[in-house]
């Protein structure tokens, strides 16, 4: 008998079917990347999408300027990212995330229910807003429509936009009042170096935190200060707190 007769070559082939079907899974989830500088959110928006299923977190960050440089190279389908962030915002993040991928989608995560935000954001690019205290089922699906290539916004929100359409307070063609006309003025540095005076900082101390020179931080905050017609540091601090960007 030929010595290496009654061998079966069952034993070392793999089981194509089952390789296929965890090829066919890993294809077909989404992949995430979330941005968000509360390491809690992150973690928690992580359970959601692991419990949920079909999602695949691939990365996060809490840093704005970081996560624009990892998404470039991770190129996720799509970025969950807070709108107020330390530095530059959510808001100053759209832009960048398109160009540097520009398949990935965003949706918005934001504890702002108002309007204005709302269509600064959308205005920004981004794809969906959702907010940070919707119905956690909510999310699974705000992800997989963003994804179909449709918009999302939270239907509490929707409501108070399809009620203000309906009593004529919203004009889709107007600039929404104040946010979007006055503070979408600045530039992402500016709008850095406003969050951080709003927040009680000095000069010297934002120049060291951006790692821009001293000269170049007056410069900027004589810009914002003219653009919002405001004159002090305690103007800059009420202006952030009336338009919800800075909690009192």
């Amino acid at each position: 008998m030929d010595k290496h007769a009654g061998l079966s070559l069952n034993r070392t082939r793999p089981d194509m079917t089952r390789t296929s079907a965890v090829m066919s899974d890993i294809q077909t989830k989404i992949s995430i990347f979330l941005v968000d500088d509360e390491s809690l959110v992150r973690a928690g928006l992580r359970a959601l999408l692991e419990k949920a299923g079909g999602f695949e977190v691939v990365g996060e960050s809490g840093d704005a300027r970081d996560a624009i440089d990892r998404i470039a190279r991770v190129k996720p389908q799509l970025v969950i990212l807070d709108i107020r962030m330390p530095g530059l915002s959510g808001l100053d993040a759209v832009a960048p995330i398109k160009k540097s991928s520009p398949g990935t989608k965003v949706l918005m995560a934001s504890q702002h229910e108002s309007r204005d935000f709302v269509f600064q954001a959308l205005r920004a690019g981004a794809d969906g807003y959702i907010t940070k205290s919707s119905d956690p089922r909510e999310l699974a699906p705000a992800i997989e429509s963003i994804h179909r290539g449709e918009s999302f916004v939270t239907p509490r929100v929707a409501a108070s936009f399809l009620g203000a359409v309906r009593t004529e307070k919203v004009d889709a063609e107007a600039d929404p009042e104040p946010l979007a006309r006055n503070l979408p003025g600045l530039t992402a540095r500016e709008r850095e170096v406003f969050q951080l005076i709003a927040v009680g900082k000095a000069n010297k101390e934002v120049a060291r935190i951006l790692d821009i020179s001293l000269g170049t931080v007056k410069k900027h905050r004589e810009n914002l200060q003219r653009k919002l017609d405001i004159h002090s540091a305690a103007e800059i601090a009420r202006v952030a707190i009336r338009e919800g960007l800075l909690t009192p």
